[in-house]
């Protein structure tokens, strides 16, 4: 196949365009603004392939996607450009509904008129968040049809985003699927995400910070599980369909501190209980959801994918990977420090 990813030099637009390109054989073209999360060094794996070329373009310029679309003649667009982090959706929500809402919009608009032009099969894969569903109560799951409550500027610009993508499939006929996912982990994740953040922080003996009481449930899914999952819908799912993809793996913050922990204590030689010391639980923060979790039958049953990474193997091979490229870990974090303090100051 022939592939536009958006997104692509981010965490999992990285993962799947090496998945792409180097496991499967896939011609990709990735489209990447390279904002503070992206990086081309998440792709020197497919730096020198020959079936991969990269553009550092924003999604809201639309003559320049145009051209490169055009150029490219793709079978597929797999839509994952998005800002995504919850915090800084509450300090600044305006970047949110540009890239989430109006890059969804320019980039539909040229799907549809690129689609119009081919004769033969073209699909447009929008990826987005279980956040869109809102919070759960103590038990259940949400499943494709659970209505939208999100509670943060990110969830709200990615459940509008969604609305509009699922709109351009039944009133102009563009072959859309959505899939909503739960929380990513695994290597490359920018440090402002929980796991990542949480490695950082113990490795280098600094207070690693926990919101509220640190008991907000999520389902925990390993990024090479979700690439495989977005395949297989790209594949095999139905137009006009949504897939949830989840890793069945409900774990609360607090815990999965824990098994990153024991996890380092393991590889460092550091007492786990040293380590324990490092948690610091600080003031929660706005509208954080307490539990949401959701319900991969449809995947399961339709598309036979299943999340196969235990997650204790998951946190295990993120830790070994971070701790051998610490260098690439303190960038991604003194960046991130200087844009947290960027912030506060504005």
């Amino acid at each position: 196949m022939r592939i536009v990813v958006t997104g692509g030099a981010g965490f999992i637009g990285s993962a799947l365009v090496r998945h792409l390109v180097l496991d499967r054989g896939d011609a990709v073209c990735t489209l990447d603004k390279l904002t503070y999360s992206g990086g081309l060094d998440n792709l020197d794996a497919v730096a020198n392939a020959s079936n991969h070329e990269f553009h550092a373009v924003d999604i809201c310029d639309a003559p320049k996607i145009k051209s490169i679309v055009s150029a490219f003649a793709p079978d597929a667009i797999v839509h994952l450009a998005a800002e995504t982090h919850v915090d800084r959706s509450i300090d600044g929500p305006g970047a949110f509904v540009q890239t989430n809402i109006v890059g969804t919009y320019q980039l539909l608009e040229v799907a549809r008129a690129y689609a119009a032009q081919r004769s033969d099969a073209f699909r447009f894969l929008h990826v987005s968040t279980d956040e869109v569903f809102g919070t759960l109560g103590a038990t259940g799951r949400f499943d494709e049809d659970a209505p939208y409550k999100p509670n943060s500027p990110y969830s709200a610009s990615k459940a509008a985003s969604d609305h509009l993508a699922r709109a351009w499939c039944e009133t102009f006929g563009l072959p859309v699927l959505v899939t909503n996912c739960s929380n990513n982990y695994g290597p490359r994740q920018f440090p402002e995400k929980l796991i990542p953040l949480t490695i950082h922080k113990a490795t280098h003996n600094q207070p690693i910070p926990i919101y509220g009481d640190g008991q907000q449930v999520r389902d925990w899914l390993f990024v090479d599980d979700h690439v495989r999952g977005l395949v297989r819908v790209l594949e095999r799912g139905a137009p006009g369909r949504t897939y949830n993809i989840g890793g069945d793996c409900e774990k609360t913050n607090l815990e999965v501190v824990q098994s990153i922990l024991r996890a380092i204590a393991r590889r460092t030689g550091t007492t786990e209980a040293d380590l324990r010391r490092l948690v610091t639980f600080v003031e929660d923060r706005p509208g954080h959801d307490r539990r949401y979790a959701i319900d991969t039958q449809r995947m399961q049953h339709e598309l036979g994918w299943r999340s196969t990474t235990d997650f204790d193997a998951g946190i295990a091979a993120t830790v070994d990977w971070y701790l051998a490229n610490d260098a690439w870990c303190r960038r991604r974090s003194n960046l991130y420090a200087g844009e947290r303090l960027g912030r506060k100051r504005a």
